[in-house]
């Protein structure tokens, strides 16, 4: 199997200045790797949900100053683009690896599945693991570990996601690097793997 585990080296490519060098870095060494998780997860997705899924790499083509401080490939049912709907992602900060289920500020149909999530937010405490996290900003990294929540907490947090414009619901898992560094290739396909099989039935909600 190729190599899809992140060493130390690629979390160091969030210290180095400047757009253009970082994106070199991004470009060089960490996107050939998310290509690969792209094309191995793209299948598994499209088995495991029964919905033909694509994936897309961040180009982080909006940016003109600030180097990005994370990136990620992302896996949804358009081969278009995937910000629209709700979808999946595999990535990392300087810090941690993450891998997610998202549904982000422009998300079409955000209040429906925000209701569904409510109706069921009984069922949502039960099926996600302890050791998940929640998070309602894709671009910073703090978390809402899930063992902390009451059923009231989790309703609340997807009340805001039906009538706060900006509002996102993110739900995974996050591996700090010096966790992931140690994880052999077939242990990070693994936990990947693992972390999905819970995150497909917040997907079937949507």
């Amino acid at each position: 199997m190729e190599h899809m585990n992140f060493v130390a080296s690629d979390f160091n490519v969030f210290k180095i200045d400047g757009l253009d060098q970082r994106m070199d870095a991004l470009k060089d060494r960490i996107q050939p790797k998310l290509q690969r998780l792209g094309k191995h997860f793209s299948q598994e997705l499209s088995s495991k949900t029964g919905d033909e899924m694509f994936m897309h790499v961040a180009k982080h083509a909006r940016r003109t100053i600030n180097p990005p401080n994370d990136t990620w490939v992302a896996f949804a049912r358009n081969s278009r683009g995937y910000k629209m709907m709700p979808h999946f992602q595999i990535g990392l900060w300087e810090t941690h690896i993450f891998v997610w289920f998202a549904v982000i500020y422009e998300a079409q149909g955000k209040t429906d599945f925000g209701k569904v999530l409510e109706q069921n937010a009984e069922k949502v405490k039960e099926i996600i693991p302890n050791h998940f996290v929640w998070s309602i900003d894709h671009t910073k990294p703090d978390i809402i570990p899930h063992e902390g929540l009451s059923v009231q907490e989790l309703k609340t947090m997807f009340q805001r996601l039906q009538t706060v414009k900006k509002a996102e619901i993110l739900c995974g898992i996050q591996v700090p690097r010096e966790d992931a560094i140690k994880i052999s290739n077939d242990g990070f396909v693994t936990l990947i793997s693992n972390a999905f099989d819970h995150l497909i039935p917040l997907y079937k909600f949507s």
